[in-house]
């Protein structure tokens, strides 16, 4: 399908618009909408908080609050107009009650209530629809919601700070700071893109996290703070850990202890069971088992209570396992410009005996922040 440089130019400025709702729509995608008639912008928008307007609706207001009739523009659109009664009307019947023309579309909704619909009713109500303009943008600033719709689980993105070396910390443990503040701010912006941020216990008994997110911006946005997921097999979080200040902090764990799970209730923390198979410890010679949380399943949970974006900030224990399981989809490693010689290392994983075992990961970005370099890798 061939679009016209102008197509071009104003599906840039939707997928603009779009950004601007990061840390507000979740569970919703972020969409932005841009009303367009004889080269002339009219209205433009872009999604609201949960419950609040989409973005089209955005773009026709803004464009009755100018004085501007939409009849025959063309609506540019990061993501194709919902179909569906939700939390609000339709999009596609506003877009189609204000006599619009045209719709161009980045991407069809992966949603199973929309996925088409969308467009099917823009076409029998005789408007032209086009849609594949910047798909691949529109998807990635989606990832999470696109994971979730097409798989039940939320995109799992897993970042470490670490030397040149691959030390995470010292041997005493330090590790405050190995990178700068730029690289840090950096790390609160993807905490504060996810819905929900994942430490294991080892984290929270050695570091006490807060494990928010610690921005300007946020206050200006309805305060937005992820909720907070701990991996507690064995319920040894402590009430009085700083991770229940603020926010919401949910507990997996594997065993179950009446006290224990009573007095973390008493601060607030939401728990649940979710014990794996029983495990031998390969370090214990009597051949002692440990029930573990069950992880693939705690993922899967987590997609059903409509998390797209999941952050995790663990230690090489966890972060090897998630690894390990299958449960990540993206590492965001931020190396920092220094050699520690020795230390923790980044994941803890098996010893392979040959290269055809190594895991392979693809390079999705390489962008300096700070004195470090961030890198983004897939599985």
């Amino acid at each position: 399908m061939q679009f016209s440089a102008q197509d071009h130019a104003y599906m840039r400025v939707a997928l603009e618009l779009a950004s601007r709702a990061t840390m507000a729509t979740s569970p919703n995608p972020k969409v932005g909408c841009v009303l367009v008639k004889d080269g002339v912008i009219l209205g433009q928008g872009w999604t609201q908080p949960v419950g609040q307007a989409h973005a089209e609706v955005m773009a026709l207001r803004d464009a009755a609050t100018q004085g501007h009739k939409v009849l025959g523009a063309t609506a540019y659109v990061t993501l194709e107009p919902c179909s569906h009664f939700g939390r609000t009307p339709p999009c596609a019947n506003a877009l189609i009650e204000a006599g619009v023309a045209r719709v161009v579309a980045a991407i069809e909704d992966a949603n199973p209530q929309v996925a088409g619909r969308g467009f099917a009713m823009l076409r029998d109500a005789g408007i032209s629809v086009e849609h594949g303009l910047f798909a691949s943008e529109a998807r990635e600033m989606n990832i999470g919601f696109f994971k979730r719709m097409e798989t039940g689980r939320p995109w799992v993105r897993l970042k470490m700070a670490a030397s040149l070396d691959g030390f995470t910390a010292l041997p005493n443990g330090r590790s405050q700071w190995i990178t700068d503040g730029a690289a840090r701010e950096d790390g609160h912006r993807w905490r504060a893109r996810a819905d929900a941020i994942l430490a294991g216990i080892g984290t929270v008994l050695a570091d006490d996290p807060q494990l928010s997110v610690r921005l300007p911006e946020v206050d200006s946005v309805k305060s937005h703070q992820p909720r907070k997921v701990i991996v507690d097999s064995q319920l040894r979080t402590p009430v009085a850990a700083k991770l229940f200040q603020t926010g919401s902090t949910t507990i997996y764990h594997a065993v179950s202890d009446e006290a224990r799970e009573a007095a973390l209730k008493a601060v607030g923390a939401q728990l649940y069971c979710l014990p794996e198979n029983m495990l031998q410890s390969a370090s214990d010679n009597r051949a002692s088992k440990k029930v573990q949380v069950d992880l693939p399943a705690l993922i899967t949970a987590l997609g059903n209570e409509q998390v797209n974006e999941l952050h995790v900030e663990a230690g090489a224990k966890l972060s090897g396992a998630l690894i390990q399981a299958g449960c990540v989809d993206e590492l965001l490693l931020y190396m920092a410009p220094k050699l520690m010689g020795q230390g923790a290392s980044m994941f803890a994983l098996p010893e392979l005996q040959s290269m055809d075992e190594v895991r392979s990961l693809r390079i999705h970005q390489v962008t300096q922040v700070g004195e470090a370099i961030r890198i983004l890798a897939r599985l």
